[in-house]
């Protein structure tokens, strides 16, 4: 799974309208509209209900897209000290998602992705009777598990398709999003890693956090190419910082560098709350976060084939 280090920017033109598609044989639903394309699963005892959920799913999806174009502007601006008069659900989910984190550059696009997610996924469960359900934007899920319910998520490269491992949960970790940020994203990125999944209290706040943490995996090295994020991209948030466009191979000791400096954050976001476990991956290297706090004997788990 991938999630975007900064979100793919809402800039015209976009789709006509929002298409839904649920193919034959095929129990998930998808929604799709502009840069917003989400992948839904709901189960249920109760197929009437898994039905109810999925009209409510279509139903909330209906003008995400252009509320979160009418406050771009502010979605757009650097947090600073003072909190933005944002007015939309959503918004405002991003902004709660990015407000801990003002005291570094971040703008509220950093939790799009996931603040979507979780907008959806809350209209399914108030308003249908679910034992397990997912909302996936581009990687950044949403995730709701009822009592006794567990769920396991690929850990796939972004540079390819192929699995590396995999995240498990449980309904006791009490976590219910999941979030994945890298250079190699459909995104922007201040660092270098291939890949940092989090998993948090929600989609939002993991995508938020994910953006950070891949950032602060960072080194000064020739192998590692940027370009002002202008350059690259002349409708990013991002404005003139410089981006990673190219990372060569590294020796250990910068890769290890690097790999500290995200992991020094990860671990100040879980002492603050923030989030709850990370996975951070380097050119065939990985560390692990580890939940701080196991409830009930269960915890978060990371099982990689990839070795420190």
């Amino acid at each position: 799974m991938t999630s975007p280090c900064h979100p793919v920017p809402f800039a015209p033109p976009f789709a006509a309208g929002a298409t839904q598609t649920r193919p034959a044989g095929d129990r998930r639903l998808h929604l799709q509209e502009g840069p917003i394309d989400l992948v839904i699963e709901v189960f249920a005892d109760d197929p009437a209900e898994v039905e109810r959920a999925y009209a409510a799913a279509a139903s909330r999806f209906t003008g995400i897209l252009q509320a979160l174009v009418h406050e771009l502007p502010l979605l757009r601006a650097p947090l600073g000290k003072v909190p933005p008069p944002l007015q939309g659900p959503v918004a405002r989910r991003m902004l709660e998602a990015c407000w801990p984190h003002r005291e570094v550059f971040i703008t509220p696009m950093a939790a799009v992705a996931g603040a979507v997610a979780d907008e959806v996924l809350a209209a399914m469960t108030a308003l249908a009777r679910v034992r397990r359900a997912y909302v996936n934007n581009g990687g950044d899920i949403a995730l709701h598990l009822g009592p006794g319910e567990r769920f396991r998520i690929g850990l796939a490269g972004i540079e390819d398709a192929a699995l590396h491992g995999a995240l498990d949960l449980v309904a006791e970790d009490g976590m219910g999003g999941v979030a994945t940020s890298g250079w190699r994203g459909r995104s922007l990125s201040l660092g270098i890693a291939d890949a940092v999944t989090v998993v948090a209290r929600d989609a939002a706040a993991a995508d938020a956090a994910a953006t950070l943490v891949a950032n602060a995996v960072n080194v000064d090295h020739p192998a590692v190419h940027r370009l002002p994020a202008h350059a690259v991209r002349d409708d990013t948030d991002l404005r003139d910082l410089p981006v990673t466009i190219a990372v060569d191979a590294l020796p250990e000791g910068a890769i290890d560098a690097a790999l500290a400096g995200g992991l020094q954050v990860a671990h100040r976001m879980q002492l603050s709350g923030s989030i709850h476990a990370a996975c951070l991956r380097l050119q065939g290297r990985i560390r692990i976060a580890a939940p701080l706090h196991v409830r009930h004997g269960q915890a978060v788990r990371f099982t990689e084939d990839i070795h420190p």
